[in-house]
């Protein structure tokens, strides 16, 4: 079975790691503080979990989950994510993680800024626009006419198949947002970011489709 490493294991971090469980897959969870500190999570998830450090969860994952405060991303584990899908649920909050110029002007994405700082690994940008509220609600199973769908974006095709499988088995469709560079679409602030799966802090969240992603991403402006 595929295990599923997840480097932050926060509101995002943490939901995935419950969904993974939920769906089959061996997960080891960790965050900056250390694996003693993951200690109810890992209980709550069960037999299929371990807590581990970040190095150790990029070293275990065929997939690994990066979500931690953007600012952090130079402290990943670079040579354990090495040729590794890396799925990137980072947001760029300035008022938090300083300025980066680059960013602010436009020039990259903060995806692409992670890619290059992890070399060999292939970033598919996915997670980042929903409250994790409504990504532990809206799950359905595949086929089903109220299932939601997350936009990803990547430059490596075969990477972000493997994400759309992933999505698959816990119980979402993908939408292809395109490139790194084209994941501004799915930033903060942008029609996709939040709004289209319901109102923050209401649990039950609102499904939403495929149609309406992509109808969301098409409306983005810079």
């Amino acid at each position: 079975m595929t295990t599923i490493g997840i480097i932050g294991s926060g509101n995002i971090g943490g939901t995935v790691a419950r969904l993974a469980v939920a769906a089959g897959y061996d997960v080891v969870v960790s965050n900056s503080r250390g694996p003693e500190t993951l200690k109810d999570l890992s209980d709550e998830l069960g037999p299929l979990a371990r807590a581990a450090t970040a190095t150790e969860a990029a070293a275990a994952g065929d997939i690994v989950v990066v979500s931690v405060p953007f600012k952090n991303f130079p402290q990943l584990p670079v040579a354990e994510l090495a040729g590794k899908v890396v799925l990137d649920t980072d947001n760029y909050y300035p008022q938090r993680d300083g300025n980066f110029e680059v960013l602010d002007k436009g020039e990259k994405t903060s995806a692409q800024l992670e890619q290059e700082a992890l070399g060999s690994a292939r970033v598919v940008k996915v997670f980042n626009n929903i409250y994790s509220g409504h990504l532990a609600s809206l799950p359905r199973p595949a086929g089903s006419a109220d299932r939601t769908a997350l936009p990803i974006a990547g430059d490596d095709a075969a990477a972000k198949q493997t994400a759309t499988e992933f999505l698959d088995t816990i119980g979402y469709d993908a939408v292809d947002a395109g490139t790194l560079a084209d994941s501004w679409r799915q930033e903060p602030g942008t029609p996709v970011y939040g709004p289209p799966y319901g109102t923050y802090g209401v649990e039950a969240g609102t499904p939403a489709s495929a149609d309406q992603i992509r109808q969301s991403l098409a409306e983005a402006k810079r």
